[in-house]
């Protein structure tokens, strides 16, 4: 095979695990983790299930490709975020319902013990809470205008964002998510957008 080939089909090969990934996160949004089977994903792109296990040998695989395309939707390359950063991912996330529905679903079923996404969820949320607490130093140093420190303060906030997730993806016409998130930086001494 010449190497034109091979770039080709890896090319290929990389366009069908990304529409697989895509339609991944479609049955996880609607079925849940364990309720989504490979044989419904395969379905979904017109692969037989054996055809997808080509692409993702198993399920667990898959969901990590999920959970990394998810990530990576949400990465900002070469920098760390600022507090007005994550107000502008908040806003970012009421433009995808269907992306916080699969990842709200996720994370919900991962508390539960053996979930094999339990430890990616555990480890990214460690990572969340370090990245918003060196936003919130480098934004007020070492304590905010309410009086509490950045690592204090960084656990709230990310309760924040992910419980108002939650609520407007059960009630979208009741619950401003980007306002309720301002409103809660001026909590934290922000000045309003605006």
């Amino acid at each position: 095979m010449s190497y034109g080939v091979a770039m080709t089909a890896r090319a290929r090969s990389g366009e069908r695990r990304a529409e697989i990934v895509l339609a991944a996160l479609e049955v996880i949004a609607e079925r849940g983790y364990r309720g989504a089977s490979l044989a419904a994903v395969a379905e979904r792109v017109g692969l037989t299930q054996q055809g997808l296990l080509h692409h993702f040998p198993t399920k667990e695989a898959l969901l990590v490709a999920v959970l990394g395309e998810r990530d990576r939707w949400d990465a900002i390359p070469g920098t760390q975020w600022r507090v007005d950063l994550l107000a502008a991912l908040v806003e970012y996330n009421a433009m995808r319902p269907g992306i916080i529905q699969t990842f709200s679903a996720l994370l919900g079923e991962s508390v539960t013990e053996g979930h094999p996404a339990r430890d990616y969820f555990g480890e990214r949320y460690a990572r969340v809470r370090a990245s918003v607490t060196g936003a919130l130093r480098a934004e007020y140093g070492d304590r905010l205008p309410n009086g509490l420190a950045p690592e204090r303060t960084a656990p709230l906030l990310v309760a924040v964002m992910d419980g108002l997730q939650y609520q407007w993806l059960l009630d979208p016409e009741s619950v401003d998510m980007p306002g309720a998130f301002r409103d809660f930086l001026t909590l934290l001494g922000e000045r309003p957008a605006g």
